[in-house]
């Protein structure tokens, strides 16, 4: 008997297959870093915004910036471009490649550039994606706490009885404060002085130094001398009180709801950017506007949390955009 066992053979493999085979393995291996650096954000993003340095507007912006680029790993640098009424800004934002990677921080006035520059370089709605809203910045109406009305129904009286008499004061056309007044003028039919300043800063002081009759005020900028007596609030222009200052009333409490105007600051991004991407920034964005840590700084920055889906968002920015560009147009 044959007490050897034949040992089995091995089954013979085609060269083919085992080339198929490396060929999968390294592809496999190409897969996982190929995936990262698609993923969003690939590198620092630009957060382009024509705000000056110090701003409410600025604040909240680097807020934000500090908490994407912890969510999304990756930093979010705040890029102070003013200049032309924020059309600079907006202008690089929409020549960026749409990928992300450069956004436009804005506010209402944005919507208004329309009507107040010719040959504008790009159109606000169409060549930008809404992303979401950053806050709300409600306004003060302010008046010199000295021989001012002590109202806004009595300021209104005041305007209808001397014509084209007072003056007010702005952070510039298309800002804020412009957009309020020219809202209140709309509503009340005044005419008054339009005397246009560089920033927020300057309309408190204007106001307090009683060169201006009146002003509309970001919350933050105007607190500290309506807490001191400097300066008066007569009305607020959001739609609720401040809790900083509960006992201001509301435009519309003060008669002329026609007036109100919930003054935002948002985020968009080119045109065209992935669906994806435009989420991701605004799930990361109401993530943090959620946030206790957030809301106090930001509510320090004279700002309220606003958040939204990114189609709610652009819904806000359509209807903003019809009233005002009818509201500016009759202005240039």
């Amino acid at each position: 008997m044959d007490t050897h066992r034949k040992e089995a053979a091995s089954p013979r493999v085609h060269p083919d297959r085992v080339r198929r085979a490396v060929l999968a393995a390294g592809l496999g291996l190409a897969v996982t870093p190929l995936a990262r650096a698609n993923a969003y954000p690939s590198g620092p993003v630009q957060l382009v915004l024509p705000f000056s340095v110090g701003s409410g507007s600025d604040l909240i912006s680097r807020v934000f910036a500090e908490g994407l680029g912890t969510a999304l790993q990756q930093p979010f640098v705040v890029n102070n471009r003013t200049g032309a009424g924020g059309t600079l800004a907006a202008a690089a934002v929409a020549r960026s490649a749409p990928d992300g990677q450069t956004l436009a921080v804005i506010g209402m006035g944005h919507l208004a550039s329309g009507a107040l520059y010719k040959n504008l370089p790009y159109d606000p709605i169409k060549d930008f994606a809404p992303i979401a809203p950053l806050g709300a910045f409600p306004n003060l109406l302010i008046v010199p706490s000295h021989g001012a009305p002590d109202s806004v129904r009595q300021l209104i009286e005041r305007a209808k009885e001397q014509p084209g008499r007072l003056n007010y004061v702005t952070a510039g056309i298309g800002s804020g404060a412009h957009i309020n007044t020219q809202m209140l003028i709309d509503a009340t039919g005044i005419q008054a002085l339009h005397v246009p300043m560089k920033g927020a800063g300057e309309i408190v002081t204007e106001v307090a130094a009683g060169r201006a009759d009146f002003g509309w005020a970001p919350l933050g900028a105007a607190l500290g001398m309506v807490r001191t007596g400097r300066i008066t609030a007569l009305a607020i222009s959001a739609p609720a009180r401040s809790t900083l200052m509960p006992d201001v009333p509301t435009i519309a409490e003060a008669g002329f709801a026609a007036a109100e105007c919930n003054v935002w600051v948002g985020l968009l991004a080119p045109a065209r950017t992935p669906s994806s991407v435009i989420e991701t920034l605004n799930q990361a964005i109401r993530k943090l506007a959620d946030t206790s840590a957030l809301k106090e700084k930001i509510t320090t920055a004279g700002a309220e949390a606003m958040t939204m889906t990114p189609q709610a968002f652009a819904e806000l920015m359509r209807k903003d955009y019809v009233v005002l560009d009818r509201l500016m147009r009759k202005v240039t």
